[in-house]
């Protein structure tokens, strides 16, 4: 029988995206109340510039955000020591223990996603990032490139993202099975339903035997 997949969003599901961004944003200005404004620019410049290396991406969001050229790069300085969310290790491992294969999709680049996976201190077979093949998700170059490595039956292939935006409309898209994990308490959007929402990585290998049994 196929192998089972599992694809993980990064920042945000695994990383702790935003806590990481509030404290950059904390220093730089001395407040985090531009959190807002700075996802949107970052999606904003990523759909302007898919080939351009997240670095330079979140860069360019602070200058943008009004932060000098010294201090505009102490937000892409600081991804490397972003914390992984509590539960999220043992949860990976979890998964891992139950026969799962496990992959990032990530818009990051490859320095970045290193540091971060050394963090969350789980082995993962495949990881793709947007500084390798020149795209954002939502764009679904990710997906394919993940197909084209893996061959990833996709009725045994779930994804697992924090982002309607970033992660769920795409698997939607792709007629994946996804699992929503609303950190932040939000409303599902219309039309962008996941196969599963949970609150956080706790009980997720329950979740993912449910939707594709071994």
């Amino acid at each position: 029988m196929a192998d089972r997949w599992v694809t993980f969003d990064c920042y945000g599901t695994l990383i702790d995206w935003d806590g990481g961004i509030r404290g950059a944003l904390t220093r730089v200005f001395g407040d985090d109340a531009l959190l807002a404004r700075y996802h949107e620019l970052e999606r904003d410049l990523q759909r302007e510039r898919p080939a351009a290396p997240y670095r330079e991406v979140m860069t360019e969001a602070m200058i943008r955000l009004g932060a000098s050229e010294e201090d505009a790069p102490a937000l892409a300085d600081s991804l490397p020591s972003w914390e992984a969310f509590s539960e999220v290790r043992d949860a990976l491992a979890d998964v891992r223990g139950r026969g799962w294969r496990l992959a990032i999709l990530s818009n990051s680049d490859p320095p970045q996603i290193e540091a971060s996976k050394a963090k969350l201190g789980v082995p993962f077979e495949e990881t793709i990032v947007a500084g390798d093949i020149g795209s954002y998700k939502p764009a679904l170059r990710h997906w394919d490139e993940f197909w084209s490595r893996t061959g990833a039956v996709r009725g045994r292939w779930v994804h697992v993202g924090a982002s309607l935006f970033h992660d769920i409309a795409p698997a939607r898209e792709l007629s994946l099975q996804s699992v929503w994990i609303n950190r932040l308490g939000e409303q599902a959007r219309a039309g962008i339903r996941p196969s599963r929402e949970l609150p956080s990585l706790a009980g997720l290998a329950d979740t993912l035997d449910e939707l594709v049994p071994s």
